[in-house]
């Protein structure tokens, strides 16, 4: 690596690269999902979701804060990140995004069987889950990324690494 680690002021140049991006987001299926709050603070809680065509795609149910927070600000971020899953640690992918709230059938007809997909790989307990995702209150976020921000910490350990194999200890 070219880059040298002489302390970790730029991190940027240890980008997370598409293709370790798309693997993550399709290995993972949990993320933080953040919001601002009446008084402006941000919000998160991690939730379950299904990535597909550039967009990902959630669920809750209507009398949730975060439900009205998202009417009120569309403005919001996911984070993804490696661990929990079967990928290597230390990998992780942040997006500012825009939220649309969805709660027409055909959404829900396809989204519903999604997601228990991705959590469920016995298909009786996918449709059981999938019938308890349909309730009257439920609604879909569809998040549309605007902006990202990837970090691979396995470029960094390797780095660092590499430096201080070629510059030895120089702590002292």
């Amino acid at each position: 690596m070219s880059e040298h680690p002489e302390n970790y002021e730029d991190v940027t140049v240890y980008g997370l690269d598409d293709d370790v991006e798309a693997e993550m987001l399709h290995a993972q299926n949990e993320c933080t999902f953040i919001w601002s709050n009446k008084e402006g603070w941000p919000v998160g809680v991690i939730m379950s979701y299904v990535f597909l065509d550039g967009k990902f795609w959630l669920t809750a149910t209507s009398q949730r804060a975060r439900i009205s927070a998202v009417r009120r600000d569309p403005r919001v971020c996911i984070v993804v990140t490696s661990t929990g899953s079967k990928m290597a640690r230390n990998k992780t992918v942040t997006y500012k995004g825009t939220c649309t709230i969805r709660d027409d059938q055909a959404t829900k007809e396809w989204f519903y069987p999604a997601l228990a997909a991705a959590l469920q790989e016995d298909p009786e307990r996918r449709a059981v889950f999938a019938k308890f995702l349909d309730s009257p209150r439920r609604v879909i976020l569809e998040v549309e990324p605007t902006q990202r921000i990837g970090y691979d910490g396995g470029k960094m350990g390797k780095a660092t690494a590499e430096w201080m194999a070629a510059n030895g200890d120089q702590s002292s």
